[in-house]
């Protein structure tokens, strides 16, 4: 169900199937403290998306693995961030070209919590320019409650933390470092503030949360959780219709 594993004579019917629908995996390449590669968010999104792609038959569009990371500052090596702007371009540009191939269902998951304001522009500009395609931003650790609840228990600003750990030791064992957990625990200093903070002036190890409580076993059943949840979540999608058949760009002919 990978999209750049398919060929032009093979997409139509892929697409057909489920209604138009595509899944577009969005990560970041940063920082994740001493004892996680820096790029769990991409591996995150990526293997997410590849358990729903199967479960579902929609097709996955390869995942970036850049995104808006300018808060992690340049104190700790391995941060390739991108602008917001050249997000949102980049997002609209993708999804202009999934339209023209078919696509009337696009599904940004973003597994990054600082790429949701650029991608929520470039939603906003694609279902603008596209009056016959949906477009619906979903945040892998907000997308049910009980997925929420794991990933905020150990900190409300987390990153890095027993969530994150936990599940790249089920999903992806080589990004973590076992014998850093605890070097790398760091508790959250943003209750109460009313600034956004970048990571450089709220963390020490470039953590937020408690790594050492992380392990396999949870991170195992945390990832069945984001994957039943999503795939719910995208099958809805793939039946839903707009509530109104109405047209973006036609006025109302309403006396």
């Amino acid at each position: 169900m990978y999209w750049s594993q398919l060929t032009w004579a093979e997409l139509p019917d892929k697409l057909k199937a489920v209604n138009g629908a595509a899944i577009l995996p969005i990560g970041a390449t940063e920082q994740h403290g001493p004892h996680m590669g820096c790029g769990m968010d991409a591996v995150m999104a990526e293997e997410l998306c590849k358990a729903v792609a199967a479960r579902t038959g929609v097709p996955m569009l390869p995942t970036l693995p850049y995104g808006c990371s300018l808060g992690h500052s340049r104190r700790w090596p391995g941060t390739l961030a991108v602008q917001p702007i050249t997000l949102i371009e980049l997002v609209k540009q993708i999804g202009d070209w999934a339209y023209h191939s078919g696509v009337r269902r696009f599904f940004m998951v973003n597994s990054h919590v600082t790429n949701e304001a650029p991608l929520r522009c470039a939603l906003e500009m694609l279902r603008a320019e596209h009056d016959d395609m949906m477009v619906a931003l979903i945040n892998s650790a907000t997308l049910s409650e009980r997925v929420r609840a794991f990933h905020f228990a150990d900190a409300h600003d987390w990153h890095a933390n027993d969530a994150e750990t936990s599940l790249m030791m089920a999903v992806a064992p080589d990004m973590v470092r076992t014998d850093k957990l605890t070097e790398a625990d760091d508790p959250d200093r943003t209750a109460g503030r009313v600034f956004a903070h970048p990571v450089n002036r709220t963390s020490l190890t470039g953590v937020t949360g408690f790594p050492s409580k992380a392990s396999a076993s949870k991170g195992q059943e945390w990832f069945e959780w984001m994957v039943a949840d999503l795939s719910e979540l995208v099958m809805r999608g793939v039946a839903e219709d707009p509530p109104l058949d109405q047209s973006y760009f036609e006025s109302c002919k309403c006396e």
